[in-house]
């Protein structure tokens, strides 16, 4: 029996609570401390989650559709602050005010939930390779998958229309 677009969702969701669950016992544990780019990621995976947990949770195909879209815009913005954290905030000794920065701030996570959304880091302090590969480019690829499930669910919930 081939998994439906409410597993997949299941799934998505789960992998992001991972990828949470990875960054926080990095920074708690291993003292990786994060920069505004690492939280903004942080920010976007518990986002992705949230639309796959309202996904799994729906039963009808056009909210699965809406949810994939979501999840899919999402993957892409990912994959894109991953790219932008290695290639140029990580060459940069500060991130003080850029976008991430001010996403972070404006949202008040920084403040609301600090253990888990407020900046500790440089962007040039946080560059860390684990087994290693760029740690953002590990969400790169979470990111890229994320994405590409939501194509996935996309598709087949249209199929069950």
């Amino acid at each position: 029996m081939r998994a439906g677009p409410r597993t997949a969702f299941a799934i998505v969701a789960l992998a992001c609570a991972a990828a949470l669950a990875a960054a926080l016992v990095s920074q708690h544990v291993f003292e990786m401390q994060p920069c505004p780019w690492c939280v903004l990621q942080r920010l976007v995976f518990v986002l992705i989650g949230l639309v796959g947990l309202a996904g799994a949770l729906s039963p009808r195909p056009m909210p699965w559709r809406v949810c994939a879209a979501l999840a899919g815009a999402l993957g892409a913005a990912g994959v894109a602050i991953a790219l932008w954290q290695h290639f140029v905030a990580a060459s940069s000794a500060s991130c003080d005010l850029t976008l991430a920065d001010r996403i972070m701030s404006g949202t008040g996570l920084d403040m609301a939930l600090p253990q888990v959304f407020a900046a500790f880091a440089s962007c040039a302090d946080a560059k860390v390779n684990l087994l290693g590969v760029p740690y953002e480019f590990w969400s790169l690829a979470l990111y890229a998958a994320m994405a590409a499930a939501a194509a996935w669910i996309w598709r087949e919930a249209g199929a069950r229309r």
